[in-house]
């Protein structure tokens, strides 16, 4: 059963647009990191990023979330525990560790009823794993999807978002950069005044875009903007992490050319640009050397909204050089002339693509055709939109259903989204846009990496040293993208837009690797995770009241 209640009135009411709050009026992710054994607790505050007020999701009183910070090979313990009070918001959770691939530790993946119930008030769940041998740039946020229409209840979009970090200490690229820490970790994230409750079933544009959690709005007051500090002659590992619930966003820093040198926790081969598009979901490094002349320039995140600019320092922050006085920078912005192409992009060391080359020449070559039909708006896959898991009044996430016996997709449900994939076999997947506007459309699979072989608007095809990575743009109507990997990692694991509001809209499939061995692959599997379900099931029932004929 599912328990919800909306009093989103009370927030509209109040007129908050001319209130402007300093950065030391609440907490922010600015301090120390945390290790890879703590704690979030998920609440609520009242905040003001870019200096409108409103209600929030918070983890440990922060926004953005605090950094946890491992080295490659730590042991992960968090626990998530959800004190969250704030009814205008949702009040279960469920966080996903996004890019780890949670080999062997399935349930820890928290992707509400995929691999797991949500985590309901007053109560907690400990995600224990390891990352094996993952280092890069990840990160967290709510993964909390309810059964009914898919819709998904975003608490990532009302704050509950953070940087995930794991450090190599043998990383065959520190040669090019001396600083790699907490204060080179930049967060891009969109931001709505009013609650993601609020937003689901209708048209959204963000208010304003955050760069590591400060912002400003158009005819909003001159709050404050992020400031990245930096000393003449270092180099910098600038960390991207593109939060965002629906907005891609052109980052770049005036004066500066940037060098690539990962794509979502994946090395690549450097790449000298001088800006990029970095889509919802996705990560990226890049070396920034410290060499212009000490002074402040602007850091830019262009989200793709009508009209969007930067005027008044909106979808702004500040690279400030030591020495430099404490002022907005007068920095001019110019057109892109060297800007990121994904297909320039190459893994390091090109560990090539798994399977005979060749489009169609997988092991499993599967077509996923994703369009939207009116009057609801729903996305389709192959004509399916993502429905519900529940066997009568009972929550059975996925990866429950195939722990009690259910192998086959016929079995599975939603029914016709779950894809049943044998072990150990090269798959190809082609996601061709038939007719799914709203794009580009950031597309993630859990639990792998993959090789993008053709990106979206591009004929060409790369067998040989394509980039790897979690999250690629499907493009626009009419474009597709063709991606591999090798099904080496037995469980349900989630595909799908990483446009919230496209998901909640129906936007995803799951593939269930190897159901029969995935009992014995995820064993053992915590108590606590045995919980959730029966726990959950127990609280009332709510209908979301501004969203007719949806039971959530």
């Amino acid at each position: 059963m599912f328990i919800l209640c909306l009093l989103v009135s009370l927030i509209s009411s109040i007129d908050v647009s001319a209130i402007a709050v300093s950065r030391s009026e609440y907490p922010l992710s600015q301090g120390t990191a945390h290790g890879p054994s703590t704690r979030l607790t998920i609440g609520n505050a009242v905040i003001g990023p870019d200096g409108f007020v409103r209600p929030a999701t918070v983890v440990n009183g922060m926004f953005p979330g605090p950094l946890i910070a491992a080295q490659k090979g730590d042991l992960f313990n968090i626990e998530v525990v959800n004190q969250l009070s704030d009814e205008s918001m949702f009040l279960q959770t469920s966080v996903h560790w996004h890019g780890i691939s949670q080999n062997r530790s399935n349930y820890a993946d928290g992707t509400a009823f995929v691999t797991q119930c949500p985590i309901t008030q007053n109560h907690s769940f400990l995600h224990t794993f390891t990352a094996q041998n993952q280092t890069g740039t990840f990160w967290y946020h709510s993964h909390f999807s309810s059964q009914y229409a898919s819709i998904t209840r975003t608490s990532h979009c009302d704050g509950l978002r953070g940087a995930l970090i794991i450090y190599d200490p043998d990383d065959p690229l520190a040669h090019m950069y001396d600083v790699d820490d907490e204060t080179t970790v930049i967060s891009l994230a969109d931001w709505y005044h009013v609650v993601s409750p609020k937003l689901l079933g209708v048209p959204s544009i963000a208010d304003s875009m955050l760069i590591n959690g400060l912002g400003r709005f158009v005819g909003g007051p001159p709050s404050d903007l992020a400031v990245i500090n930096v000393t003449p002659g270092k180099r910098y590992r600038l960390r991207l992490i593109q939060m965002s619930c629906q907005s891609d966003v052109k980052f770049s820093i005036d004066g500066h050319s940037l060098t690539v040198i990962e794509a979502d926790g994946q090395p690549t081969e450097p790449l000298v640009v001088d800006q990029l598009q970095i889509l919802a979901g996705q990560r990226y490094s890049v070396i920034l050397v410290a060499d212009q002349s000490v002074t402040n320039y602007w850091v830019r995140g262009l989200p793709n909204t009508p009209g969007a600019n930067y005027i008044g320092g909106v979808n702004s922050a500040i690279l400030r050089y030591q020495g430099a006085p404490a002022v907005n920078p007068i920095t001019v912005t110019l057109p892109s002339t060297n800007p990121l192409q994904e297909t320039n992009l190459h893994a390091l060391g090109s560990p090539g693509v798994p399977g005979t080359p060749g489009y169609g020449n997988a092991d499993v070559n599967l077509d996923l055709e994703v369009s939207v039909k009116a009057p609801d708006f729903q996305f389709y896959i192959n004509g399916i939109t993502f429905g519900n898991t529940t066997l009568g009044n009972k929550t059975v996430p996925i990866l429950l259903q195939i722990l009690s016996g259910a192998r086959q997709a016929t079995e599975l449900l939603p029914a016709g989204s779950v894809y049943v994939l044998e072990a150990n076999k090269v798959v190809e997947v082609t996601i061709g846009m038939q007719s799914a506007i709203g794009g580009p459309h950031p597309i993630h699979l859990h639990g792998h990496a993959f090789d993008v072989v053709q990106s979206a608007g591009s004929n060409a095809y790369n067998y040989v040293n394509p980039v790897r990575r979690d999250v690629v743009s499907a493009g626009h109507p009419g474009q597709r993208t063709v991606i591999r990997f090798v099904t080496d990692n037995s469980g349900p694991w989630f595909l799908h837009c990483h446009i919230d509001w496209h998901l909640a809209a129906g936007f995803g499939v799951v593939f269930a690797e190897s159901p029969a061995d995935t009992p014995a692959y995820v064993d053992p599997i915590p108590a606590e995770w045995d919980r959730l379900c029966p726990i959950y099931d127990n609280q009332p029932n709510f209908t979301l009241p501004h969203i007719p004929n949806i039971q959530i």
